[in-house]
């Protein structure tokens, strides 16, 4: 097992730092001249030299991704004499439109894209693993009929279609929600609730019909394996064979796409959070691409990247527990 989690370690670095290159080559090589959209229009050559001096943007490319990795672990330098200015590790940049630190930025938001996605993941895991199994025995009856049937249509309807619906249905029309705002659950307990229940519902809409239709599916293929009908045959009670034999491995690809899922939403709901105004890391992504904030698009890219690469790490780890033939082979 320790050379299992030592191998799955070194593979986490070495994606993240395949991805920190990839990210850092597409958004300072061949994007626009930082040093010109930070100068602005009415600007001197010189003065986008001394912006390019500054930024280490004048340096060799090699320079500046070592500088940039060098940042993320000690910090680095802007600037010399009375113009230093110094990014404390881990140092992302500072944003371009700003000029306030990426990691203050990212920091401040992420607590609401994380409220965000627990929130919409307990309640998608609620409700589609439970509407699954239900389904899936009671198959072929009209309970059966009827959900996936609603699962199917669920999963037709695009985010910011029932964002809008549901913001005019409850928000104008019965006045029973407020628009939804960045509440602290210490301020305000209910209004906290009652801000991010409309995402919450939005976001796990379409995630909840999805597990719903693949915990149906992955039952069903259970109860009907061999070792089902042998507990059968030993006459263990039905609910019995179910919670000892059949959930186990039927929902074990559950946990490998909740892992990916999860973990991505972590790295911020651009659609949900955007339609309903609320300051997270999506909405600081969205801002940031409609105005090409490079070190922010930067960042954001990475902390996705690195939410999903720990989250298969810990995808394989749930393995190991759930499935005793992962824990026999990672031996």
């Amino acid at each position: 097992m320790t050379r299992y989690l030592a191998g799955r370690a070194a593979g986490v670095v070495m994606i993240l730092f395949l991805v920190c290159l990839f990210t850092f080559v597409i958004f300072f090589a061949l994007s626009p001249d930082p040093a010109v959209m930070i100068c602005g229009k009415t600007c001197t050559p010189e003065r986008i030299d001394q912006i390019r001096s500054v930024l280490g943007l004048d340096e060799p490319f090699v320079t500046q991704f070592v500088s940039f990795l060098a940042g993320l672990f000690a910090g680095r330098d802007y600037g010399e004499g009375a113009n230093l200015v110094h990014c404390a590790a881990p140092c992302l940049g500072h944003s371009f439109q700003t000029n306030q630190s990426v990691w203050d930025m990212v920091v401040e938001r992420l607590p609401v894209s994380a409220t965000v996605a627990i929130g919409a993941a307990v309640l998608w895991l609620l409700v589609g693993i439970v509407a699954g199994l239900l389904s899936a025995v009671r198959e072929g009856t009209w309970w059966d009929r009827a959900a996936m049937g609603l699962a199917l249509g669920g999963s037709s309807v695009p985010n910011y279609v029932l964002a809008l619906a549901l913001q005019y249905v409850l928000v104008v029309q019965l006045q029973v929600l407020p628009f939804p705002q960045a509440v602290a659950f210490g301020d305000d307990p209910v209004v906290w609730f009652q801000s991010y229940l409309m995402p919450w519902v939005v976001l796990a809409t379409g995630y909840a019909c999805l597990y719903a239709r693949l915990t149906r599916a992955n039952v069903i293929d259970t109860l009907a394996e061999n070792f089902m009908r042998t507990a059968r045959a030993k006459g263990l009670n039905p609910a019995l064979r179910l919670r000892r034999h059949a959930l186990r491995p039927a929902l074990t690809p559950i946990a490998t796409i909740f892992g990916m899922d999860f973990a991505a939403l972590l790295g911020g709901a651009l659609i949900t959070e955007t339609v309903f105004g609320l300051n997270g890391v999506g909405k600081m992504a969205a801002d940031s691409i409609a105005k090409n904030d490079q070190p922010v698009i930067m960042a954001v890219t990475l902390l996705a990247a690195f939410f999903v690469v720990v989250g298969n790490v810990v995808v394989d780890l749930l393995y190991t527990a759930l499935d005793p033939r992962v824990r026999i082979a990672a031996r």
